[in-house]
């Protein structure tokens, strides 16, 4: 199903899970950090070899089946994935910096997930999620540090696209620009709204740490 046609490039904990489902109902198949674990066959190393050598990272393959890609670890490698999908548009996810790491802290960064992800994906994600910045107490503890992180990663993204190929979605904003930008119909149906911390841990709760990095 390549060549990606949607590039999500907002971080993990921006209301990428329900973009993602949000775009599965506009007719998408959409990759996300959840299908590492509903299909646990999926190769992680793929994005860690890509992380560090990434001219020759076959996209292709890495995404195939795939039409669309949101959250981690794609959000990392929007640049070289714009660069082989030209004609592909960008969502580019936000919230407050504030808001945004407080439910970064409170799901992702949990001791309890980190202790329960198996060894291969806590690898992936110590290298291609913000250098491994969730299993780092130390550098996780300085707020102001984080959230300007965040902030410094959303201009970027911003001074980076062309304004044609991007649309900036608010966390819960709904339907009708992004189906504008998209060229889709609005559906008959609510916004999705879903993964909410609460959500989060109780799956965590349930599912002995099946947990969504979303």
């Amino acid at each position: 199903m390549a060549p990606l046609e949607v590039i999500g490039a907002g971080w993990g904990r921006t209301g990428t899970d329900s973009l993602r489902i949000a775009l599965n109902t506009l007719g998408y198949n959409t990759h996300h950090m959840k299908c590492f674990f509903a299909d646990p066959s999926i190769d992680t190393d793929d994005f860690y070899n890509a992380y560090h050598h990434r001219d020759e990272a076959d996209w292709d393959k890495i995404y195939e089946n795939y039409s669309a890609a949101v959250d981690w670890p794609t959000c990392t490698f929007y640049k070289d994935l714009m660069a082989k999908y030209p004609n592909a548009k960008v969502l580019l996810t936000t919230r407050t910096p504030e808001s945004w790491y407080k439910s970064v802290i409170n799901t992702i960064a949990s001791p309890t997930l980190v202790e329960k992800t198996t060894p291969k994906l806590r690898k992936m994600i110590d290298t291609v999620c913000i250098d491994g910045l969730f299993n780092d107490p130390v550098r996780l503890a300085d707020e102001e540090k984080v959230k300007a992180l965040f902030v410094d990663h959303i201009n970027e993204v911003k001074a980076y696209v062309p304004a044609d190929r991007l649309l900036v979605l608010e966390l819960g904003e709904g339907w009708e620009r992004l189906c504008k930008f998209l060229g889709k119909e609005v559906p008959n149906t609510p916004y999705p709204s879903s993964n909410s911390t609460e959500e989060f841990n109780k799956i965590i709760r349930e599912e002995n740490g099946v947990a969504l990095l979303t």
